[in-house]
Protein backbone atom coordinates (compact mmCIF):
# COMPACT_ATOMS: atom_id res chain seq x y z
CA UNK A 1 0.00 0.00 0.00
CA UNK A 2 2.40 2.69 1.10
CA UNK A 3 4.43 1.39 -2.53
CA UNK A 4 1.17 2.66 -4.05
CA UNK A 5 1.05 5.86 -2.56
CA UNK A 6 4.70 6.61 -3.35
CA UNK A 7 3.91 5.61 -6.96
CA UNK A 8 1.29 8.11 -6.82
CA UNK A 9 3.30 10.71 -5.70
CA UNK A 10 6.02 10.48 -8.32
CA UNK A 11 3.93 10.24 -10.73
CA UNK A 12 1.95 13.20 -10.03
CA UNK A 13 5.18 15.29 -8.56
CA UNK A 14 4.35 18.21 -10.90
CA UNK A 15 0.81 18.01 -10.23
CA UNK A 16 1.92 18.33 -6.30
CA UNK A 17 4.11 21.20 -7.15
CA UNK A 18 1.06 23.20 -9.03
CA UNK A 19 -0.90 22.86 -6.22
CA UNK A 20 1.86 24.31 -3.98
CA UNK A 21 2.34 26.91 -6.16
CA UNK A 22 -0.59 27.85 -6.07
CA UNK A 23 -1.57 27.65 -2.05
CA UNK A 24 1.46 30.15 -2.23
CA UNK A 25 0.62 32.61 -4.63
CA UNK A 26 -2.53 32.46 -2.76
CA UNK A 27 -1.25 33.50 0.61
CA UNK A 28 1.33 36.26 -0.80
CA UNK A 29 -1.83 37.92 -2.56
CA UNK A 30 -3.76 37.63 0.60
CA UNK A 31 -6.43 35.80 -1.15
CA UNK A 32 -7.05 36.95 -4.32
CA UNK A 33 -5.27 34.64 -6.16
CA UNK A 34 -8.69 32.45 -5.06
CA UNK A 35 -11.28 34.95 -6.78
CA UNK A 36 -13.69 34.19 -9.35
CA UNK A 37 -12.08 36.66 -12.09
CA UNK A 38 -8.40 35.28 -11.22
CA UNK A 39 -9.75 32.08 -12.01
CA UNK A 40 -11.16 33.04 -15.27
CA UNK A 41 -7.55 35.37 -15.91
CA UNK A 42 -5.87 32.25 -15.60
CA UNK A 43 -7.65 30.61 -18.83
CA UNK A 44 -8.48 33.46 -20.78
CA UNK A 45 -5.19 35.19 -20.14
CA UNK A 46 -2.77 31.71 -21.00
CA UNK A 47 -5.02 30.02 -23.30
CA UNK A 48 -1.81 30.77 -25.81
CA UNK A 49 0.65 28.64 -23.76
CA UNK A 50 -1.73 25.28 -24.19
CA UNK A 51 -2.52 25.29 -27.37
CA UNK A 52 0.90 26.60 -28.67
CA UNK A 53 2.54 23.72 -25.92
CA UNK A 54 0.43 21.08 -27.81
CA UNK A 55 1.69 22.54 -30.85
CA UNK A 56 5.31 22.27 -29.28
CA UNK A 57 4.63 18.49 -27.87
CA UNK A 58 4.47 17.11 -30.93
CA UNK A 59 7.58 18.46 -32.23
CA UNK A 60 9.87 17.74 -28.97
CA UNK A 61 8.26 14.15 -29.39
CA UNK A 62 10.46 13.78 -32.49
CA UNK A 63 13.50 14.21 -30.98
CA UNK A 64 13.80 17.43 -28.38
CA UNK A 65 13.16 19.51 -31.49
CA UNK A 66 11.09 22.95 -31.05
CA UNK A 67 9.55 25.60 -32.73
CA UNK A 68 11.16 29.40 -32.17
CA UNK A 69 9.26 30.90 -34.76
CA UNK A 70 5.39 30.70 -33.13
CA UNK A 71 5.21 33.70 -31.15
CA UNK A 72 6.60 35.94 -34.55
CA UNK A 73 3.94 34.04 -36.38
CA UNK A 74 1.75 35.02 -34.10
CA UNK A 75 2.56 38.65 -34.69
CA UNK A 76 2.78 38.93 -38.16
CA UNK A 77 -0.03 36.78 -38.77
CA UNK A 78 -2.38 39.07 -36.23
CA UNK A 79 -1.41 41.74 -38.37
CA UNK A 80 -2.51 40.11 -41.40
CA UNK A 81 -5.60 39.13 -39.86
CA UNK A 82 -6.58 43.07 -38.80
CA UNK A 83 -6.10 44.31 -41.94
CA UNK A 84 -8.20 42.01 -43.64
CA UNK A 85 -10.93 42.58 -40.62
CA UNK A 86 -10.60 46.44 -39.66
CA UNK A 87 -8.54 47.96 -43.14
CA UNK A 88 -9.95 45.41 -45.90
CA UNK A 89 -13.38 44.82 -44.17
CA UNK A 90 -13.34 41.32 -44.78
CA UNK A 91 -15.85 38.67 -43.80
CA UNK A 92 -15.03 37.37 -40.32
CA UNK A 93 -15.47 34.13 -42.40
CA UNK A 94 -13.47 34.86 -45.11
CA UNK A 95 -10.54 36.57 -43.00
CA UNK A 96 -10.31 33.41 -40.44
CA UNK A 97 -10.12 31.21 -43.77
CA UNK A 98 -7.33 33.25 -45.22
CA UNK A 99 -5.60 33.41 -41.98
CA UNK A 100 -5.85 29.98 -41.54
CA UNK A 101 -4.42 28.79 -45.38
CA UNK A 102 -1.75 30.83 -44.19
CA UNK A 103 -0.52 28.84 -41.56
CA UNK A 104 -1.01 25.97 -43.53
CA UNK A 105 0.99 27.24 -45.98
CA UNK A 106 4.14 28.55 -43.83
CA UNK A 107 3.46 24.85 -41.85
CA UNK A 108 3.96 23.19 -44.97
CA UNK A 109 7.45 25.09 -46.19
CA UNK A 110 8.70 25.01 -42.89
CA UNK A 111 8.02 21.18 -42.66
CA UNK A 112 9.44 20.81 -46.10
CA UNK A 113 12.61 22.47 -45.48
CA UNK A 114 12.70 20.67 -42.07
CA UNK A 115 12.20 17.35 -43.00
CA UNK A 116 12.72 16.98 -46.63
CA UNK A 117 15.90 19.73 -47.19
CA UNK A 118 17.08 18.32 -43.70
CA UNK A 119 17.61 22.47 -42.25
CA UNK A 120 18.06 22.05 -38.72
CA UNK A 121 14.78 22.91 -36.98
CA UNK A 122 16.27 25.72 -34.92
CA UNK A 123 17.68 27.29 -37.81
CA UNK A 124 14.62 27.07 -39.77
CA UNK A 125 12.55 28.39 -37.27
CA UNK A 126 14.71 31.18 -35.62
CA UNK A 127 14.31 32.54 -39.38
CA UNK A 128 10.98 32.91 -38.97
CA UNK A 129 11.31 34.17 -35.28
CA UNK A 130 13.29 36.82 -37.06
CA UNK A 131 11.42 37.32 -40.10
CA UNK A 132 8.26 37.18 -39.04
CA UNK A 133 8.24 39.74 -36.31
CA UNK A 134 9.54 42.56 -39.09
CA UNK A 135 6.95 41.53 -41.10
CA UNK A 136 4.07 42.23 -39.10
CA UNK A 137 5.69 45.18 -37.50
CA UNK A 138 5.62 46.72 -40.98
CA UNK A 139 2.19 45.36 -42.22
CA UNK A 140 1.00 47.72 -39.32
CA UNK A 141 2.99 50.30 -39.86
CA UNK A 142 1.95 50.87 -43.49
CA UNK A 143 -1.87 50.40 -42.41
CA UNK A 144 -2.19 52.37 -38.64
CA UNK A 145 -0.31 55.44 -37.67
CA UNK A 146 -0.30 54.08 -34.05
CA UNK A 147 0.97 50.68 -34.85
CA UNK A 148 -1.79 48.91 -33.92
CA UNK A 149 -5.20 48.02 -35.48
CA UNK A 150 -8.13 47.64 -33.59
CA UNK A 151 -10.82 44.87 -33.79
CA UNK A 152 -12.90 45.78 -31.29
CA UNK A 153 -15.90 46.63 -33.76
CA UNK A 154 -16.10 43.74 -35.29
CA UNK A 155 -18.27 41.54 -32.53
CA UNK A 156 -18.77 38.23 -34.67
CA UNK A 157 -14.72 37.64 -34.29
CA UNK A 158 -14.89 38.57 -30.70
CA UNK A 159 -17.78 36.63 -29.85
CA UNK A 160 -16.46 33.45 -31.50
CA UNK A 161 -13.18 33.80 -29.62
CA UNK A 162 -13.27 35.54 -26.78
CA UNK A 163 -17.20 35.80 -25.52
CA UNK A 164 -19.01 34.03 -23.08
CA UNK A 165 -20.91 30.78 -23.33
CA UNK A 166 -24.59 31.03 -21.21
CA UNK A 167 -23.05 34.43 -19.32
CA UNK A 168 -24.82 35.61 -16.73
CA UNK A 169 -23.31 39.10 -14.56
CA UNK A 170 -20.65 38.78 -12.71
CA UNK A 171 -21.50 37.75 -9.10
CA UNK A 172 -24.37 35.94 -10.40
CA UNK A 173 -24.17 31.90 -10.05
CA UNK A 174 -24.49 30.49 -13.22
CA UNK A 175 -26.21 27.02 -12.62
CA UNK A 176 -25.69 26.28 -16.29
CA UNK A 177 -21.74 26.31 -16.17
CA UNK A 178 -22.66 24.42 -12.68
CA UNK A 179 -24.14 21.54 -14.49
CA UNK A 180 -21.34 21.30 -17.14
CA UNK A 181 -18.83 20.99 -14.16
CA UNK A 182 -20.66 18.31 -13.09
CA UNK A 183 -21.00 16.10 -16.92
CA UNK A 184 -17.54 16.68 -17.17
CA UNK A 185 -16.32 15.43 -13.56
CA UNK A 186 -18.92 12.42 -14.04
CA UNK A 187 -17.28 11.88 -17.59
CA UNK A 188 -13.74 11.85 -15.66
CA UNK A 189 -14.42 9.30 -13.54
CA UNK A 190 -16.06 7.39 -15.74
CA UNK A 191 -12.97 7.08 -17.67
CA UNK A 192 -10.45 6.79 -15.50
CA UNK A 193 -12.33 3.29 -14.15
CA UNK A 194 -13.24 2.12 -17.48
CA UNK A 195 -9.81 2.40 -18.33
CA UNK A 196 -8.32 0.31 -15.50
CA UNK A 197 -10.71 -2.17 -16.15
CA UNK A 198 -10.00 -1.94 -20.32
CA UNK A 199 -6.17 -2.52 -19.02
CA UNK A 200 -6.86 -5.29 -16.85
CA UNK A 201 -8.67 -7.40 -19.18
CA UNK A 202 -6.19 -7.40 -21.84
CA UNK A 203 -3.73 -8.36 -19.10
CA UNK A 204 -2.29 -4.91 -19.23
CA UNK A 205 0.18 -2.88 -16.16
CA UNK A 206 -2.86 -0.91 -14.84
CA UNK A 207 -3.04 1.58 -11.35
CA UNK A 208 -4.25 0.23 -8.67
CA UNK A 209 -8.09 0.71 -7.53
CA UNK A 210 -6.88 3.26 -4.84
CA UNK A 211 -4.59 5.42 -6.99
CA UNK A 212 -7.37 5.57 -9.03
CA UNK A 213 -9.71 6.78 -6.95
CA UNK A 214 -7.38 9.28 -5.33
CA UNK A 215 -6.64 10.62 -8.94
CA UNK A 216 -10.72 10.88 -9.59
CA UNK A 217 -11.47 12.45 -6.46
CA UNK A 218 -8.73 14.86 -6.93
CA UNK A 219 -9.92 15.54 -10.63
CA UNK A 220 -13.55 16.07 -9.78
CA UNK A 221 -12.04 18.49 -6.90
CA UNK A 222 -10.17 20.79 -9.81
CA UNK A 223 -13.39 21.08 -12.11
CA UNK A 224 -16.04 21.75 -9.36
CA UNK A 225 -13.47 24.19 -7.87
CA UNK A 226 -13.27 25.81 -11.69
CA UNK A 227 -16.79 25.10 -12.81
CA UNK A 228 -18.10 26.86 -9.33
CA UNK A 229 -15.27 29.74 -9.76
CA UNK A 230 -15.96 30.37 -13.21
CA UNK A 231 -20.09 30.09 -12.24
CA UNK A 232 -19.31 33.25 -10.35
CA UNK A 233 -17.06 35.19 -13.07
CA UNK A 234 -19.69 35.46 -15.70
CA UNK A 235 -19.76 31.86 -17.26
CA UNK A 236 -17.43 29.31 -19.38
CA UNK A 237 -14.62 31.68 -21.07
CA UNK A 238 -15.12 30.67 -25.46
CA UNK A 239 -11.47 30.42 -24.84
CA UNK A 240 -11.85 27.77 -22.31
CA UNK A 241 -13.81 25.37 -25.00
CA UNK A 242 -11.09 25.94 -28.09
CA UNK A 243 -8.45 25.17 -25.16
CA UNK A 244 -10.16 21.38 -24.30
CA UNK A 245 -11.61 20.68 -27.48
CA UNK A 246 -7.59 21.18 -28.82
CA UNK A 247 -6.44 19.12 -25.59
CA UNK A 248 -8.70 16.33 -26.17
CA UNK A 249 -8.61 15.84 -29.90
CA UNK A 250 -4.19 15.61 -29.39
CA UNK A 251 -4.77 13.38 -26.03
CA UNK A 252 -6.64 10.73 -28.62
CA UNK A 253 -4.31 11.53 -31.56
CA UNK A 254 -1.08 10.87 -29.45
CA UNK A 255 -2.68 7.89 -27.03
CA UNK A 256 -4.93 6.00 -29.69
CA UNK A 257 -3.73 6.13 -32.99
CA UNK A 258 -1.26 4.68 -34.85
CA UNK A 259 0.17 8.22 -36.47
CA UNK A 260 0.74 9.37 -32.79
CA UNK A 261 3.11 6.52 -31.65
CA UNK A 262 4.93 7.04 -34.11
CA UNK A 263 6.14 10.62 -33.01
CA UNK A 264 6.99 8.95 -29.88
CA UNK A 265 9.24 6.34 -31.72
CA UNK A 266 10.90 8.54 -33.73
CA UNK A 267 12.11 10.36 -30.69
CA UNK A 268 12.93 7.02 -29.27
CA UNK A 269 15.09 5.74 -32.25
CA UNK A 270 14.67 7.89 -34.85
CA UNK A 271 16.51 4.96 -37.55
CA UNK A 272 15.11 1.89 -36.31
CA UNK A 273 11.51 3.94 -37.06
CA UNK A 274 12.53 3.73 -40.69
CA UNK A 275 13.98 1.05 -41.03
CA UNK A 276 10.75 -0.66 -40.18
CA UNK A 277 8.82 1.32 -42.25
CA UNK A 278 7.58 3.90 -40.80
CA UNK A 279 8.24 7.31 -43.41
CA UNK A 280 9.93 9.49 -41.00
CA UNK A 281 10.45 12.65 -43.14
CA UNK A 282 6.31 12.56 -43.22
CA UNK A 283 5.90 12.64 -39.62
CA UNK A 284 8.42 15.33 -38.68
CA UNK A 285 6.58 17.50 -41.67
CA UNK A 286 3.25 16.69 -40.23
CA UNK A 287 4.50 18.54 -36.72
CA UNK A 288 5.62 21.29 -38.00
CA UNK A 289 2.62 21.52 -40.17
CA UNK A 290 0.54 20.90 -37.11
CA UNK A 291 2.09 23.62 -35.14
CA UNK A 292 1.24 25.81 -37.36
CA UNK A 293 -2.54 25.40 -37.78
CA UNK A 294 -2.41 25.70 -33.66
CA UNK A 295 0.23 28.85 -33.84
CA UNK A 296 -2.88 30.23 -36.20
CA UNK A 297 -5.53 29.15 -33.74
CA UNK A 298 -3.48 30.76 -31.32
CA UNK A 299 -3.36 34.15 -33.28
CA UNK A 300 -7.38 33.81 -32.88
CA UNK A 301 -7.38 33.57 -29.30
CA UNK A 302 -4.85 36.69 -28.62
CA UNK A 303 -5.74 39.17 -31.05
CA UNK A 304 -9.41 39.08 -29.88
CA UNK A 305 -8.38 39.23 -26.32
CA UNK A 306 -6.59 42.03 -26.77
CA UNK A 307 -9.31 43.40 -29.33
CA UNK A 308 -6.30 44.58 -31.66
CA UNK A 309 -3.62 43.47 -33.46
CA UNK A 310 -0.23 44.88 -32.34
CA UNK A 311 3.74 44.52 -33.03
CA UNK A 312 4.47 43.47 -29.58
CA UNK A 313 2.12 40.49 -29.83
CA UNK A 314 3.29 36.94 -29.04
CA UNK A 315 6.11 38.29 -27.41
CA UNK A 316 8.21 35.23 -25.74
CA UNK A 317 5.27 32.56 -26.45
CA UNK A 318 7.58 30.54 -27.81
CA UNK A 319 9.48 30.10 -24.72
CA UNK A 320 6.32 29.83 -22.93
CA UNK A 321 5.78 27.16 -24.38
CA UNK A 322 8.57 25.35 -24.30
CA UNK A 323 8.73 25.85 -20.70
CA UNK A 324 5.31 24.87 -20.64
CA UNK A 325 6.47 21.00 -22.10
CA UNK A 326 9.58 20.50 -20.35
CA UNK A 327 7.94 21.59 -16.80
CA UNK A 328 5.01 19.08 -17.55
CA UNK A 329 7.33 16.24 -17.94
CA UNK A 330 7.89 16.02 -22.13
CA UNK A 331 11.74 14.94 -22.48
CA UNK A 332 13.96 17.36 -24.07
CA UNK A 333 15.49 14.65 -25.90
CA UNK A 334 11.69 13.07 -27.35
CA UNK A 335 10.35 10.35 -27.37
CA UNK A 336 8.38 10.60 -23.78
CA UNK A 337 5.72 13.19 -22.35
CA UNK A 338 2.05 13.64 -22.31
CA UNK A 339 -0.45 16.02 -23.01
CA UNK A 340 -2.03 15.55 -19.20
CA UNK A 341 1.58 16.73 -18.53
CA UNK A 342 1.45 19.34 -20.84
CA UNK A 343 -1.27 20.71 -19.04
CA UNK A 344 -0.02 20.41 -15.61
CA UNK A 345 3.25 22.68 -17.03
CA UNK A 346 1.29 25.16 -18.79
CA UNK A 347 -1.01 25.57 -16.00
CA UNK A 348 1.73 26.13 -13.87
CA UNK A 349 3.57 28.19 -16.12
CA UNK A 350 0.47 30.22 -16.20
CA UNK A 351 -0.45 30.54 -12.45
CA UNK A 352 3.26 31.42 -11.47
CA UNK A 353 2.17 34.50 -14.50
CA UNK A 354 -0.83 35.29 -12.76
CA UNK A 355 0.40 35.51 -9.24
CA UNK A 356 3.64 37.54 -10.04
CA UNK A 357 1.57 39.92 -11.36
CA UNK A 358 -1.07 40.16 -9.21
CA UNK A 359 1.98 40.78 -6.39
CA UNK A 360 3.18 43.21 -9.20
CA UNK A 361 6.65 41.33 -9.10
CA UNK A 362 9.17 42.84 -12.41
CA UNK A 363 8.84 41.63 -15.95
CA UNK A 364 12.43 40.74 -15.02
CA UNK A 365 12.25 38.65 -12.27
CA UNK A 366 8.74 36.62 -13.76
CA UNK A 367 11.48 35.77 -16.74
CA UNK A 368 14.08 34.80 -13.91
CA UNK A 369 11.78 32.84 -11.92
CA UNK A 370 10.31 30.93 -14.87
CA UNK A 371 14.24 30.62 -16.11
CA UNK A 372 15.07 28.31 -12.88
CA UNK A 373 11.64 26.61 -12.87
CA UNK A 374 12.42 25.48 -16.32
CA UNK A 375 15.97 24.21 -15.48
CA UNK A 376 14.80 22.76 -12.47
CA UNK A 377 12.27 20.53 -14.21
CA UNK A 378 15.44 19.34 -16.92
CA UNK A 379 17.57 18.69 -14.04
CA UNK A 380 14.69 16.63 -12.09
CA UNK A 381 14.27 14.91 -15.69
CA UNK A 382 17.98 14.28 -16.41
CA UNK A 383 18.44 13.02 -12.97
CA UNK A 384 15.22 10.75 -13.32
CA UNK A 385 16.24 9.21 -16.50
CA UNK A 386 19.90 8.26 -14.70
CA UNK A 387 17.86 6.74 -11.94
CA UNK A 388 15.82 4.78 -14.11
CA UNK A 389 19.16 3.37 -16.19
CA UNK A 390 20.76 2.13 -13.12
CA UNK A 391 17.38 0.03 -11.89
Amino acid sequence: MAKNYMDVLKKNAMLIVLVLVFIFFTIMTGGQMFQPLQFNALITQNAYVFILATGMLMCMLTGGNIDLSCGSFVCFLGSVGAVMLAVKNMSTGLSIALMLLIGVVYGAILGFLIAYVNVPPWIATLAGFLAFRGLGTAILSNNSTTGSISLSNNEGYMALFSGKLFGTPVGQLNITCLIVGVVAAVVVVVLNFTTRARKLSKGYEADSASSVIIKSVLAVAVIMLFAYKLALSGGIPTVLVWVVAIVLIYSFITSKTTTGRYFYTIGDNSETTRLSGVDTKLIMFLAYLNMAVLTAITTFLVTSRFQAANSTAGTYYEMDAIAACVVGGVSAYGGSGTIFGMVVGATLIGVINLGMSLMGVNADWQKIVKGMVLLGAVVFDILAAKKNATK
